[in-house]
């Protein structure tokens, strides 16, 4: 079956190579920790990452869409090049700029599921509904590590992310059902 839906089109090929990013991303920055309980948090949300692309790729082929090779190739490389700036950059940089790219995921899946809805498909809504979640995981777990540190105000005013902003509204402590999230992600943060 084809979808005739441009933006969720695009959406998709979107998070597919992105998810690639990030999983390369993760590596990095689970190389360059020291702390062994780090090293097994982001390998974890790396892990994470590669299933969300296996999942939109099951999507994708579901509806005959095929990944964007311009997609691929530049998240790769900027997966690749974010990956080895780990090493360079410090700890904090790392933290932050995965956080705040965490914050932003959310929205995305939720986005996908509206444009699913819109075309009459429903029955992806419960595991993008896991994954945004699943995004909104990673995102606390970042902000988490910084909330104490001492740049972190000074990024949140530059780069609109931290301890009191997000670029969405779901709040893990009183999450909506599936059914009830299509609300999620209306107003830009």
């Amino acid at each position: 079956m084809n979808i005739q839906h441009p933006k969720l089109v695009k959406q998709l090929q979107l998070a597919y190579s992105a998810e690639k990013a990030a999983a390369f991303a993760y590596i990095g920055h689970a190389g360059s920790v020291r702390n062994p309980d780090e090293k097994v948090a982001i390998k974890q949300i790396e892990m994470d990452e590669w299933r969300h692309r296996e999942t939109v790729l099951s999507m994708m082929s579901q509806y005959n869409i095929r990944p964007s090779q311009y997609n691929e190739l530049k998240y790769h490389i900027i997966g690749r090049i974010i990956s080895a700036s780990c090493y360079v950059i410090g700890w904090f940089m790392p933290y932050y700029f995965a956080g705040r790219l965490e914050s932003g995921n959310v929205c995305e899946y939720f986005i996908m599921m509206r444009y699913f809805n819109e075309i009459g498909i429903t029955e992806h809504d419960e595991v993008l509904h896991e994954m945004a979640l699943k995004e909104k995981e990673h995102e606390v777990y970042f902000q988490k590590s910084l909330q104490n540190n001492r740049l972190l105000p000074l990024f949140e005013k530059i780069f609109g992310w931290g301890n009191k902003r997000s670029f969405n509204d779901v709040d893990l402590a009183n999450k909506l059902p599936v059914e009830e999230s299509k609300g999620y992600c209306q107003k830009p943060k």
